[in-house]
């Protein structure tokens, strides 16, 4: 990706808990912003591919607030038993030692607690820890230069009244407030809340058929195209593209992989569909494409952006040459 877009190396901030040493050296040759550190061995490992290539690594330490954020357990990111980050305890002492190693460059501190989280509370609680840190770094005579926030800020999955501009105001206000004075450059990562809302998933009915007292809405589109339903349960809401006249009924909405778990919705009431009708699976345009598969030997869709009236495909069709490209043997044993 940084080949592709050089000129944008400079804005681009590198996160993760599994960042190996060629990653680390090519991001280092790029001259990306900094690197989002997850743990003391990785801020050992990049001192040495910096001071390897004869530079320094600015890096920010993704630190862990202890802040609960109402969101699944499977995408809450901000507690001290998680994967993720460092105690932000443990933080100040790793700073000071890192600030006289000549691979690295202390540049700011990192924070990020989950996803989908619908209050702003959690997001200024937070902060205001970040914050805190950085006075103390501060007056240890180490002043960084960015703060990021990371992301999670939620979007409405429910159909149900939601107000983004309000939304993003409250958070706004939180982070505001959390920061206070401090000087340096505030970064954001607030995907979800952008593109979620705008992107759908359109399947077609293959079959409506009854086992027992269930019915089910067999589509061509399955857990492979987007998984969030099968992962954890997540919640999207599904609509006939064009309605037909009857009363909402209750439905297994499923794919045809060959496995249970693959659902879209259970038990959900949907208006009267027919084999070969088209179905819209809302706010797909998060962790849609981005989490697809093709597990069962299946071919991702295409993607088509829409602007008002026209339409643009963004991503072809993939195509059976395409899933049997990386399995077929060049040159000899």
């Amino acid at each position: 990706m940084l080949r592709a877009a050089p000129k944008a190396a400079g804005r681009v901030v590198f996160s993760g808990v599994g960042k190996t040493a060629a990653e680390i050296d090519k991001a280092l040759a790029a001259q990306i912003l900094e690197f989002n550190v997850e743990s003391e061995t990785e801020l050992e490992l990049l001192s040495v591919r910096a001071r390897k290539l004869k530079t320094r690594a600015r890096f920010a330490l993704r630190v862990n607030p202890d802040v609960f954020a109402e969101t699944h357990p499977y995408i809450s990111t901000g507690l001290r038993e998680h994967k993720f980050g460092i105690d932000i305890r443990r933080a100040l002492r790793i700073y000071r030692q890192a600030s006289g190693d000549r691979g690295l460059e202390p540049h700011g501190v990192s924070v990020h607690i989950g996803s989908q989280i619908r209050s702003a509370d959690p997001f200024g609680a937070a902060l205001e820890r970040v914050a805190k840190l950085a006075r103390q770094l501060q007056n240890a005579g180490i002043a960084l230069k960015a703060i990021d926030a990371g992301g999670g800020l939620g979007i409405d999955y429910h159909n149900e009244d939601f107000d983004p501009a309000t939304k993003v105001r409250e958070y706004a206000a939180a982070i505001e407030k959390a920061l206070g004075t401090f000087p340096g450059r505030l970064l954001l990562e607030p995907g979800r809340f952008l593109v979620g809302q705008a992107g759908a998933l359109v399947a077609r009915v293959l079959h409506v058929k009854r086992n027992g007292s269930k019915t089910f809405v067999i589509t061509d589109a399955a857990m492979n195209d987007l998984i969030r339903p099968a992962l954890y349960q997540a919640f999207h809401e599904i609509v006939p593209v064009r309605p037909r006249v009857g009363k909402a009924r209750p439905v297994d909405i499923v794919g045809p992989v060959c496995e249970t778990g693959d659902f879209f919705a259970r038990d959900r009431l949907l208006k009267p569909v027919k084999s070969g009708d088209l179905v819209a699976l809302l706010d797909a345009g998060a962790y849609g494409m981005a989490l697809s598969s093709n597990y069962n030997s299946r071919l991702r869709p295409a993607e088509v952006l829409i602007e008002g009236r026209r339409s643009r495909l963004i991503r072809r069709r993939e195509t059976i040459a395409d899933l049997l490209a990386p399995e077929l043997v060049t040159g000899k044993y």
